[in-house]
């Protein structure tokens, strides 16, 4: 157990953003009264520890910048709460997978310099388990790379954990990239690019793994990057995600946001996000090159993680299955007693998810 509860904590992620970007989410926006002093607090630390970024900046010009990736990544898409961060757990037991740690993705610009104090003082402060689903949390374990990329630049949804009344905003401009400006996705290539060098030469990957669901709404945009990356597509029953994600979200904005939000905004914000982002993925996903998707339901993988892990691995030609078949056999095994989250669907969630996202229903036959 950490010292510091999730729900307690006095600054939010915020507090690992470069000065430049911290001010760039900030500025105009309204902070409200409650939410001042965590505010203060965590742009006094995030402007203090800014002033060690250009020893990181330096050593990866000399050491990361010119260098080419070896692979293009493999990315797991799939909404909150379907299942993406088991498969992202069971995929990371390959070596040969580099991947953004839970440290990184808040102190993306202390990696390369002072990592191992600061890494320190986060895992000695920081809880131990998620709170919504009692997950493992520590500080070398895979994360989602959203939250280092809101550390690094403004152009990113997560933004929307700080300033939630901007959530339909951050929606459509930075996580399905519709009115995005050419400068905008120009930063947004550049950043997610040393990311990902700094994500392979920090786990000594050679394949960065990517497990973020706003890439979900980008995938015109990851094969216009990487021609030839491969995507794994989870799909979980949409009864589950929406009783998940509403926990989820409800739970994890509390320590974040800087603004007030009622539940029923919130709510209303992730049955519309859902339904942006389920089109848009159907809508792009023809961009990838024949053979380089794979859509699989949680509910198999869960069931028979080890043997559809392999599939996927064949189905995709991703190189390491041999290597890396006793570690992902003995995660898998370790997790078989893992008791999740029951959820019981009140008559309204049903009324809800029937109303709003009942095209995901029809197409991948979900009944209650």
């Amino acid at each position: 157990m950490g010292l510091l509860e999730f729900s307690k904590l006095p600054i939010n992620t915020l507090v690992g953003a470069d000065w430049k970007t911290f001010n760039q989410i900030t500025q105009g926006r309204q902070i409200d009264a409650a939410y001042k002093g965590k505010y203060r607090l965590t742009k006094a630390v995030c402007r203090l520890l800014s002033v060690l970024k250009p020893l990181q900046d330096s050593r990866y010009e000399k050491l990361l910048a010119q260098k080419p990736l070896e692979h293009d990544p493999v990315f797991i898409l799939g909404h909150w709460r379907s299942g993406t961060t088991f498969m992202h757990n069971v995929f990371s037991c390959d070596k040969h997978f580099g991947y953004n740690t839970t440290y990184q993705t808040v102190f993306p610009h202390l990696m390369m310099w002072g990592q191992p104090f600061f890494k320190k003082n986060m895992s000695w402060l920081m809880p131990d388990k998620r709170p919504t689903d009692n997950m493992e949390l520590a500080v070398d374990l895979p994360q989602e790379e959203e939250f280092a990329l809101a550390n690094m630049m403004p152009y990113t949804y997560y933004n929307f954990w700080f300033l939630p009344k901007h959530m339909q905003e951050y929606a459509d401009k930075y996580l399905l990239f519709d009115d995005i400006s050419d400068e905008e996705l120009k930063v947004f290539e550049e950043v997610f690019t040393k990311l990902i060098k700094i994500s392979l030469w920090n786990t000594q990957g050679t394949q960065f793994l990517s497990k973020n669901p706003p890439h979900t709404g980008r995938v015109k945009e990851l094969v216009k990057m990487f021609p030839n990356a491969k995507f794994i597509y989870l799909i979980r029953n949409p009864y589950t995600v929406f009783e998940s994600t509403r926990s989820f979200f409800t739970n994890t904005i509390q320590p974040l946001k800087l603004q007030d939000i009622s539940n029923e905004e919130l709510q209303e914000n992730i049955l519309s996000v859902y339904a942006k982002l389920y089109h848009k993925y159907e809508a792009d996903k023809h961009f990838i090159p024949e053979g380089n998707l794979v859509e699989v339901k949680f509910e198999d993988y869960e069931t028979n993680a080890f043997d559809l892990t392999q599939e996927i691995y064949q189905k995709l030609s991703i190189p390491g299955f041999d290597e890396a078949r006793k570690d992902i056999e003995a995660y898998v095994n370790k997790k078989k007693g893992y008791k999740k989250n029951k959820y019981q669907y009140k008559p309204e969630t049903v009324e809800l998810v029937e109303k709003h996202w009942s095209f995901a229903l029809d197409q991948w036959g979900y009944k209650l």
